[in-house]
């Protein structure tokens, strides 16, 4: 602890040492105590002649310590600076049921979780926030920037507690709107291109709310089935189902401010995907902030004023017997 540096944060609090100061010094010389203490307070603290003055000045070395302790002591420290993220995004993930087709192993919603990890393991102060979405949007994650918490809660996210069907990103654009306050939104969305032909729905409100979507497209041209427990999913007539990657969603991307990235077994996609979205942004970049680290000493004045008001409070009685 370095004492040189030491400062007071609240000096104003000197004026009511410096009050009480000029009371107990008028009484003093008057002599009168019975205007200052209750009478209840004077018998505890006159008892016979040899205490009276030890119990006086112990109640006013508290007094001083109390005041010490409202002016606040603090050893100056070198402040921190913290940056803030350039950037807040949502990452929504696609969990309707043609997510779990193999064309990309070991599925496409596995597929998604590990490109998740390798965007969170290249960010450096942004925020993040996750939904899931089919028909309708599901809350993962708030924007944060516990990293670890994001990785453990994204790699739990399943499409086998999903009843509803289809795929709408539409509910992903609505739930980042509701989410992200910012003025320019980002939406990063990985998906297989949902079962929408038709994007000028999407589009519009996009910009209407000031959203880029950059996609992550996750699926093969060839297409693959989809497996589960009861065998491989059909349609109403009988027919295997057969999905594909639905390009359309590029105009998506495109057309707002955004980028489409088809997957890759590639490491460094999602770093230079990453890097795109900065590039694009990089003007929206905020202030350090400065945090004080002064540490506080007002809990030692505070701490020895209640030990002299116990000490002369209490039933030391050094009157005679």
């Amino acid at each position: 602890m370095n004492l040189s540096n030491l400062s007071f944060e609240n000096l104003l609090g000197f004026w009511v040492l410096i009050f009480l100061l000029g009371v107990f010094l008028v009484k003093s010389i008057t002599q009168n105590y019975t205007e200052v203490f209750s009478k209840d307070m004077l018998n505890k603290i006159i008892v016979g002649s040899n205490t009276k003055n030890l119990n006086f000045i112990l109640l006013s070395i508290s007094f001083i310590l109390l005041v010490i302790a409202l002016a606040r002591p603090v050893i100056k420290n070198e402040p921190v600076k913290v940056p803030q993220g350039s950037l807040n995004m949502m990452v929504a993930f696609d969990i309707s049921s043609s997510m779990n087709c193999t064309d990309v192993y070991p599925t496409r919603l596995d597929f998604a979780k590990n490109k998740f990890n390798s965007l969170i393991n290249n960010l450096n102060d942004e925020k993040v926030g996750a939904i899931a979405f089919s028909s309708a949007s599901f809350l993962i994650a708030p924007i944060t920037n516990d990293y670890l918490s994001l990785k453990y809660l994204v790699k739990n996210i399943s499409t086998k507690y999903i009843s509803v069907k289809g795929s709408s990103i539409m509910q992903a654009l609505k739930s980042t709107n509701k989410l992200l306050k910012s003025k320019q939104k980002v939406l990063i969305v990985f998906s297989d291109g949902t079962d929408t032909n038709d994007f000028k729905e999407e589009i519009n409100y996009a910009k209407e709310n000031n959203i880029s979507v950059f996609v992550y497209a996750i699926a093969t041209s060839k297409g693959g089935v989809i497996k589960t427990k009861t065998g491989i999913v059909k349609d109403s007539n009988g027919n295997i189902v057969v999905t594909r990657l639905n390009e359309n969603i590029k105009s998506l991307a495109l057309n707002t401010n955004g980028a489409y990235l088809q997957y890759s077994t590639s490491s460094n996609d999602i770093k230079e995907f990453i890097n795109l979205i900065r590039e694009k942004f990089k003007e929206k970049k905020k202030r350090d902030i400065i945090i004080n680290t002064n540490q506080e000493l007002f809990y030692f004045p505070l701490g020895l004023a209640f030990i002299f008001i116990f000490i002369a409070l209490s039933g030391f009685k050094r009157g005679s017997k």
